[in-house]
């Protein structure tokens, strides 16, 4: 085993949940960043390490801090030689812990903190009690980015007014769906069980921000308490940002592990790591339904770690919503009646937004942690399952020292589909969604291709349309577009019980 400072290992994590009703007592997000830090800093064993941290990560979220790392810095007693930021995206959190690890690799670091944290839920009760919340400055901006942020719609989707992402992942499964030869039923059927699986997880999660039993049944039957909110989804198939929650990450060489005195049982290695990034628009997207970025990248970080998919023991696989999870689930070879994830997921275990993925690592390491010698895979994904982030991590030191490969050459040699932002003339019906307000059907977005494979999309708004489109499938179905976005389609006939 090489113990040199080339080797990068996880020695302390940290979880926060805060449930508060009175908005005003809350802790903001900079101040749950320190104390998960602490507690990560506590849990290694070795709290000094904290004041040695030469590089401090900060998560993107739903804040308006500036710099928030250095305040962090100074509230800890560090004097990093950096502060990171992220562009919007799950995957960075993943892409930090993954940055980190290089930098340590390449010995121009020796510790480093990894910080997010979301008040989803405070800032939520804040609004409907006309309560405006206070935030403490933090001016400036992080030294440096581990990405540029990028547009994630096309000209094509914001003509169309599709700004949602429980509908553009709906859309994705009902190409899951058509792909796969489902029925309707069977489909919505198996999207619960999938669910009811993530919800027997986060039980048994003691950072899980919903801990309460769901049957398979419960969670696919729209309801006043479960609305539908974009066919196929019910709410409880939808990532619940109305969350306080917050996680930290310490990482460090070996050797400054060793010296501080880190125990070996809070060791957790990352055997090997990859990225890559599917094409960022949703409309050039060649196939809705698979990822060639998680088949390439997914594939390889197996190999780097020297394992095969059957030897991986434990996984968290990204989950917003169930499409994300089939999707890579597929790619990767993985069948859906193993657990999928440690956490319960961004519906049931939490979705703190772009944070979400650092939680999942501080679970996995806990896990791994629990069953020595284990391996776990972690999923991140940003975008509409367009950026891709893969760690493996053990307990075990990898034979090679930690290893990583960014793929996206392999990826962006493959085709994509030219996007048209008004189309006018015949189209096939390639997937949709039926987007709710209130519980009741608002419009209907269709993806829709051209005979010579090109993508528009349109829209549908006749309610009885859309009630036949939740109960037959429309996908395969010709239609026209009329260059507005207007869809008509071909032989519509709704069942008579419809």
């Amino acid at each position: 085993m090489n113990t040199s400072h080339a080797v990068p290992v996880i020695v302390g994590v940290g979880q926060l949940l805060q449930r508060l009703e009175d908005p005003r007592e809350a802790a903001e997000p900079l101040e749950m960043m320190i104390s998960v830090l602490e507690q990560a800093g506590q849990d290694s064993g070795a709290p000094k390490l904290l004041q040695r941290a030469d590089s401090i990560y900060v998560v993107r979220g739903a804040w308006a801090y500036g710099n928030p790392g250095r305040v962090i810095a100074r509230r800890l007693g560090a004097t990093p030689e950096e502060t990171v930021g992220t562009p919007y995206g799950g995957n960075f959190a993943q892409a930090c812990v993954i940055d980190a690890a290089r930098e340590i690799r390449a010995g121009r670091r020796e510790v480093v903190l990894i910080a997010g944290a979301e008040i989803g839920r405070t800032s939520g009760q804040a609004q409907r009690q006309g309560i405006e919340l206070s935030e403490s400055e933090a001016p400036g901006a992080p030294d440096r980015s581990i990405a540029d942020n990028k547009a994630i719609f096309h000209d094509a989707e914001l003509a169309r007014g599709m700004n949602s992402a429980s509908d553009i992942f709906a859309i994705i499964d009902s190409a899951i769906r058509f792909a796969g030869g489902e029925s309707l039923e069977a489909h919505a059927l198996r999207l619960s069980e999938l669910w009811a699986g993530f919800n027997r997880v986060a039980r048994d999660n003691p950072h899980a921000w919903i801990r309460k039993p769901y049957t398979a049944e419960e969670i696919g039957s729209a309801g006043p308490g479960n609305p539908m909110i974009s066919f196929p989804y019910t709410r409880l198939m939808n990532a619940n940002a109305r969350v306080d929650m917050a996680a930290g990450v310490v990482l460090c060489s070996l050797a400054t592990a060793r010296e501080a005195g880190v125990p070996d049982e809070k060791l957790v290695f990352m055997q090997a790591a990859t990225e890559a990034n599917d094409v960022t628009f949703l409309s050039t997207r060649m196939d809705f339904d698979r990822s060639p970025a998680v088949r390439i990248a997914g594939g390889r970080v197996l190999e780097l770690a020297g394992k095969t998919i059957e030897q991986i023991d434990h996984f968290d696989l990204y989950s917003c919503f169930p499409s994300s999870v089939q999707v890579a689930a597929t790619e990767l070879g993985i069948p859906e009646d193993r657990t999928l994830t440690v956490t319960g997921g961004l519906t049931f275990g939490g979705g703190p937004l772009n944070s979400a993925t650092l939680h999942s690592i501080a679970r996995m390491a806990e896990v791994v942690r629990g069953d020595r010698g284990s391996t776990g895979l972690v999923h991140g994904n940003g975008g509409w399952l367009a950026k891709h982030a893969f760690v493996v991590y053990s307990t075990d030191p990898p034979e090679d020292g930690f290893r990583y490969e960014n793929l996206q050459e392999a990826v962006d040699a493959l085709p994509s589909r030219e996007a048209l932002v008004d189309w006018e003339g015949p189209v096939t019906l390639e997937a949709y969604t039926v987007a709710h307000s209130s519980g009741a059907p608002r419009i209907a977005h269709v993806a829709c291709l051209t005979d010579d494979g090109r993508r528009s999309w349109g829209t549908v708004e006749d309610p009885d349309v859309m009630k036949a489109m939740m109960h037959e499938e429309f996908c395969g179905r010709r239609g026209r577009l009329d260059g507005h976005g207007k869809l008509s389609i071909d032989r519509v006939q709704a069942r008579p019980d419809a």
